[in-house]
């Protein structure tokens, strides 16, 4: 939203009323500064200005490389109010759309047509652009009362995603027909989430294609749907080769690949100092999972926060990736990176 923000701080009660100066890019807050600090920080505040100027010029243009490497650059969104927010920042498409947000924000169950018009008017408004609506991913930290999920010790590793929606698949089938049914509206493809097995994509698929047959004998209107999986469990990436031959695209969740693979609670702030989404075991299952998902013919992209982060941005595209999906703050940011590499 482009707000600067800073989290974590100990706001203390003598702070009320004083001038204080957010930096949202260095996760620093100056309280009562001198006039000096004051002007610098006014100058800083100028210069953002100049620089997001400059990226509004890259509007319009392709996120392509000087030697011609075209990277598809679509946004991460959490609701349908999001996607005036993508096109305000040209994106090319969604390459994750989060619907859990019709659960969290709802009493009771969604019905199948509140959640198709929801669906339709994203791929609607998108006008023929890419939309991939990532399947219910509750649990961990999103929490639905009327789920009646029981607490869990390690909810992160714990019941949620794609093993709610295949032990009640009637919750399942219910976002799978809307989903299919808006997809006659527009472009939109389905994407699981949490896999860490082939039986998994292929129990998924098989529920899929009954609720096809369903549409086609009440003569319900659809669109043969692009499908993929994400990649964010270790499990996931070693054997990504062979899920690749299922599926049509892989997206990579860098957030969790990140917490299972290095065994770190990423809410834990105690252990921010050792959570490194850099580090070489999460760079190297990414390229593993881009060599695999192009044998087996499928193309994958990065919808994790890791996807913005423009000091990897030239790595990702040596490394062969096909797409990047990220915060619609993010997309003119990383479309500059990208046009400035070789």
């Amino acid at each position: 939203m482009n707000i600067p923000a800073v989290i974590g701080i100990d706001i203390q009660d003598d702070w009320a009323g004083k001038t204080a100066i957010v930096d949202g890019y260095t996760g620093t807050v100056i309280i009562d500064p001198d006039a000096a600090t004051l002007e610098q920080m006014s100058e800083k505040m100028r210069e953002d200005e100049r620089k997001q100027q400059l990226l509004r010029e890259l509007r319009g243009k392709e996120t392509i490389t000087k030697s011609g490497k075209k990277i598809h650059l679509y946004a991460n969104i959490g609701s349908v109010s999001d996607v005036a927010q993508v096109l305000k920042n040209d994106g090319e498409g969604i390459g994750l759309f989060r619907s859990e947000f019709l659960y969290l924000e709802s009493e009771t169950f969604p019905t199948e047509e509140e959640q198709f018009k929801a669906y339709k008017m994203a791929a609607q408004n998108m006008a023929g652009k890419k939309v991939v609506v990532r399947t219910l991913d509750i649990g961990a930290d999103k929490q639905v009362g009327y789920f009646n999920l029981e607490k869990e010790d390690n909810p992160a590793m714990g019941y949620r995603a794609i093993r709610i929606c295949l032990d009640q698949q009637e919750i399942f089938r219910t976002q799978l027909r809307a989903l299919l049914r808006a997809s006659a509206f527009g472009n939109i493809s389905i994407m699981f989430p949490m896999i860490i097995s082939m039986q998994e994509v292929l129990e998924s698929k098989r529920i899929l294609e009954e609720v096809k047959t369903e549409l086609r004998e009440q003569n319900i209107p659809y669109k043969d749907v692009e499908v993929g999986i994400m990649i964010e469990t270790p499990a996931a990436v070693w054997i990504s080769e062979e899920l690749a031959k299922e599926v049509d695209f892989f997206s990579i969740g860098t957030n969790d690949l990140t917490q299972y693979t290095l065994a770190i609670d990423r809410q834990n702030p105690k252990l921010d100092n050792i959570y490194d989404s850099h580090h070489p075991a999460v760079l190297r299952s990414i390229q593993t999972v881009i060599e695999n998902g192009h044998k087996g013919g499928a193309w994958v992209g990065i919808c994790g926060e890791l996807g913005a982060d423009t000091t990897l941005t030239e790595t990702f595209v040596q490394m062969g990736i096909d797409e990047l999906s990220v915060s619609p703050s993010f997309i003119l940011p990383v479309r500059e990176a990208v046009r400035n590499l070789e």
